[in-house]
C-alpha cells in the first residue's frame, strides 16, 4: 500500500514537474508589442493618371499600434491611424483634358484596422537582425470628403460629355463618411534587442468605393478608388525575456 503511495506521490510530482518546465519556458516569452509610425498616404483614383497613385498630392499620416505574437510565424496587430488623402488633377499636364477637367478633392482620414501579420523566417522571437514579413486584414476608415469641380472648363467639354452629365448625377450622391478597407502589404523590421526594433512597411487598401474622392460618373465609373501608406515607425516589446534561459516552448 505504502509502495503504491509513493509511485502515486512520484507519479503526481513527476505531472507538477512537467507542467512547471513548461510554464518556465512560455511564461517568460515576450507576447506583446506595441508601436508608433510616421508616413505618408497615397491617393489613388480617377484623379492621377498613375497606377502607382498620387505621389504630387502625397499627405502625412501617423499611427499606433499593439501586436500579440501568436507563435514564432505569426502575430495578430491593431493598428489605428490618422492622416489625410488629396487628389488634384491640375498637378497633371498629360492627358490635356485633366488641365480642363481640374476635379479636386481632400479628406482627412481616420481608419481602424485588424490585421494578421507573417514571418516566413520564422523569427518572431528573435533579439537581433532582419525580419520581413507580410500582413493583411480588414477594418473600417472614417472620412470626410470636400470635393472641388469650379475650375472645370465646361466649353472644353461640351453640355453633353459624360463629363458634365456624371457631374450632375455626382452632384446628387454624398460621399462616404464610414468606408470598409482590406489592408495588404509587406515590410521590413530590425530587432536591436529583445526590446526595441525599428519597422519600414508599405501598405495597400482595397475600399470597394468610387467615391473616395467624391467623383465617379463625371470621371471613370468602371474603376474604384483606393488608397496607399508608406511608413516607418518603432516597436516596443512588453514583458520578460525567458530568464530561465529555456529553450521556447512552440505550439
Amino acid at each position: 500500500m505504502i509502495s503504491r503511495n509513493k509511485k502515486l506521490i512520484l507519479f503526481i510530482l513527476a505531472i507538477f514537474g512537467g507542467v512547471a518546465i513548461v510554464y518556465a519556458q512560455t511564461n517568460g516569452i515576450i507576447k506583446y508589442e506595441i508601436g508608433i509610425s510616421a508616413g505618408v498616404f497615397v491617393y489613388q483614383g480617377d484623379l492621377t493618371p498613375s497606377r502607382l497613385g498620387s505621389y504630387r498630392t502625397m499627405k502625412p499620416g501617423f499611427g499606433i499600434f499593439g501586436s500579440k505574437i501568436l507563435n514564432n510565424a505569426l502575430a495578430l496587430r491593431g493598428n489605428f491611424s490618422i492622416g489625410n488623402l488629396k487628389g488634384d488633377e491640375s498637378k497633371y499636364t498629360k492627358p490635356d483634358f485633366r488641365q480642363q477637367r481640374n476635379f479636386n478633392f481632400r479628406s482627412p482620414l481616420i481608419e481602424l484596422t485588424a490585421q494578421l501579420v507573417w514571418n516566413p523566417l520564422s523569427t518572431n522571437y528573435s533579439d537581433k537582425g532582419f525580419s520581413p514579413y507580410a500582413f493583411g486584414g480588414g477594418g473600417f476608415s472614417l472620412l470626410k470628403v470636400k470635393r472641388d469641380w469650379s475650375k472645370l472648363n465646361t466649353e472644353y467639354f461640351g453640355a453633353t460629355s459624360s463629363t458634365i452629365t456624371g457631374l450632375a448625377t455626382d452632384q446628387q450622391t454624398t460621399p462616404p463618411r464610414l468606408i470598409p478597407v482590406v489592408p495588404m502589404g509587406v515590410g521590413i523590421r530590425y530587432n536591436f534587442s529583445s526590446k526595441f526594433s525599428a519597422f519600414a512597411e508599405s501598405s495597400y487598401r482595397l475600399t470597394f468605393t468610387d467615391y473616395l474622392d467624391g467623383f465617379s460618373k463625371a470621371a471613370n465609373p468602371d474603376l474604384q478608388d483606393h488608397y496607399l501608406s508608406h511608413i516607418v515607425g518603432i516597436i516596443y516589446r512588453i514583458g520578460k525575456k525567458n530568464t530561465m534561459d529555456c529553450p521556447v516552448v512552440r505550439h
